[in-house]
């Protein structure tokens, strides 16, 4: 619980420099620096003190990272227009972990006590009462079922890919070469690294997106920038890592789901966002439910 709770603080730091770095460069290029930041800060650690591009579940790392990073960011990418901002976090949010818990029992025969399912049930419900639209004044977006049909795609990738790094980290473990979060992290982001290239590189030649910022906007973005790349796919997914070598991945992502939360009070004490009744009773709701995942077994 200590991996998944420091994984979901770390997440939600990433996300709101993430916030300021994509208000000063915009999305696809402030995206493209913090994967190329992260692959080499990952990548110096692997190579000096990890594993390399060694181990026995290369490939499982790799299509995970294909499926996490590659599949589940572009079906977000492509829902958010369609569903709206907070129906999209919702979906993922909500569905990646009983969809994670339920392929890895499976394909891997792992079960979840009941005071694990309740736990994280309460979790995803608090989640759920903190994010769900309010259904006030005119939608900015009509959702549709493709829409939904995208978000359910983003909450299986994110599941999946999370449910084929455990098995890989298990792989490893099993065959007597253990891993540390920063290798398998490593291992992870090159296929990230190869889907954020490619959609930059699409979207700089068919003049999507922001253009180039000017060199007042990169300086003041750098700050922001560093901090994404470190705390987000640097050491979160790290942690996130961590905790997947020790919890069943549907515990993990419960426990991550709680992301959107932990950025209240971040957004309150850097824009003066103030949370309304609505996310604090969320908050209470979801926080209870960790608090009780940590209890039980």
């Amino acid at each position: 619980m200590v991996a998944a709770t420091l994984a979901m603080l770390l997440f939600a730091l990433s996300s709101v420099a993430a916030k300021r770095s994509i208000g000063f460069l915009g999305s696809t290029h402030a995206n493209l620096a913090r994967i190329v930041l992260a692959t080499v800060l990952l990548g110096a650690w692997a190579h000096t003190f990890g594993g390399g591009f060694r181990g026995p579940a290369l490939g499982w790392f790799v299509v995970s990272g294909v499926i996490g990073f590659g599949i589940c960011d572009t079906a977000i990418f492509l829902a958010l227009p369609r569903l709206g901002a907070q129906l999209t976090s919702l979906m993922v949010q909500c569905l990646a972990a009983p969809i994670a818990a339920l392929t890895e029992w499976i394909w891997l025969g792992t079960r979840l006590s009941p005071g694990q399912v309740i736990s994280g049930t309460l979790i995803l419900a608090g989640v759920g009462v903190a994010l769900a639209p309010q259904g006030k004044g005119t939608p900015a977006t009509t959702p549709d079922w493709v829409g939904y049909a995208l978000g359910f795609v983003a909450a299986a990738g994110q599941a999946f890919g999370a449910v084929l790094s455990r098995h890989g980290q298990l792989l490893s473990r099993d065959a007597g070469f253990p891993l540390d979060g920063m290798t398998v992290a490593y291992q992870r982001i090159l296929a990230g690294l190869v889907f954020t290239v490619a959609w930059w590189w699409w979207a700089r030649r068919n003049r999507v997106g922001a253009p180039p910022a000017g060199p007042i906007a990169v300086r003041l973005a750098i700050p922001w920038i560093l901090i994404n790349a470190f705390s987000g796919p640097s050491l979160g997914v790290a942690a996130y890592q961590w905790a997947l070598l020790h919890q069943p991945t549907g515990v993990v992502v419960a426990v991550t789901a709680l992301t959107p939360l932990a950025v209240i009070p971040f957004a309150w004490w850097l824009d003066g966002e103030r949370p309304k009744s609505r996310s604090v009773l969320g908050a209470v709701l979801a926080v209870a439910g960790a608090v009780a995942l940590a209890l039980v077994r």
